[in-house]
């Protein structure tokens, strides 16, 4: 009896204890707030505003659905609203279970009414998925660019009308990294030519450079960039009046 009574004292309070986990929010409630933002593996996130709204996306590997979709109106209120990637090409490739391959680290951006999301699986290349609205329909994945090593792109539509990409490359795959490069793309950003202009070299002093943000602002073309190594480093920024450089840069 004394047993019987012990496990029904159980089961009374398992309930009342998962009623009572705290979930974590990093907003204060006073205009302030504590991080971490997103208590979660967002990795390689990316952010782009349009109005009021702020819509962020981040690597999902070979997780499916991948790309998740995120939406806040102030940068510390997040909420889940989608994911862009339904299925991962290519099938016959992912149709097998794997680990810490896929998608890496994507970027995110708005042109012409329209969001696209330039993500690079590092295997294949390089491909597109665009939509009206973020939290989707989205396009199927069109691959711009193919090539092994391909990662970290960027894409920037320029005033004229054009269209530009930087990226950079994974060591891991082709024995090459530490290097940005900065190539055209068709005005519509679904093909991506192999006219690369390398615009830095990072071996001697910006060592594993990766990551680029491609930005334009008061006729200089800007790219932010890591380097250094994630435990160890810092923030370069690139600027120059022309989209190919020379590139100067900034270390923060």
């Amino acid at each position: 009896m004394k047993n019987i009574k012990i496990i029904l004292f159980l089961f009374c309070i398992i309930p009342f204890q998962k009623n009572t986990a705290q979930v974590w929010t990093s907003d204060n409630g006073d205009g302030t707030y504590t991080n971490p933002i997103l208590h979660a593996d967002y990795s390689d996130p990316d952010v782009v505003r349009v109005g009021d709204d702020y819509y962020m996306t981040a690597s999902s590997f070979n997780c499916i659905p991948g790309l998740p979709i995120l939406h806040s109106k102030d940068l510390v209120n997040w909420k889940i609203i989608g994911h862009a990637l339904v299925k991962q090409p290519p099938f016959e490739t992912y149709d097998r279970v794997q680990h810490g391959n896929g998608v890496w680290a994507p970027s995110i951006t708005y042109h012409k009414n329209e969001f696209y999301i330039y993500y690079p699986d590092p295997d294949f290349g390089i491909y597109m998925i665009k939509a009206k609205k973020a939290e989707g329909p989205w396009s199927e994945p069109l691959l711009v660019k193919a090539g092994k090593g391909l990662i970290d792109p960027s894409p920037l539509w320029d005033t004229d009308g054009k269209a530009y990409l930087t990226h950079a490359f994974a060591g891991s795959r082709v024995q090459i990294k530490s290097l940005l490069v900065v190539c055209t793309m068709n005005p519509e950003g679904t093909v991506v030519n192999n006219d690369e202009v390398m615009v830095i070299d990072g071996h001697k002093d910006e060592e594993t450079i990766e990551g680029p943000k491609f930005y334009k602002r008061n006729g200089y073309y800007y790219i932010f960039a890591p380097a250094g190594g994630v435990p160890t480093g810092w923030q370069t920024i690139l600027r120059s009046k022309n989209v190919f450089g020379p590139y100067e840069k900034r270390r923060f």
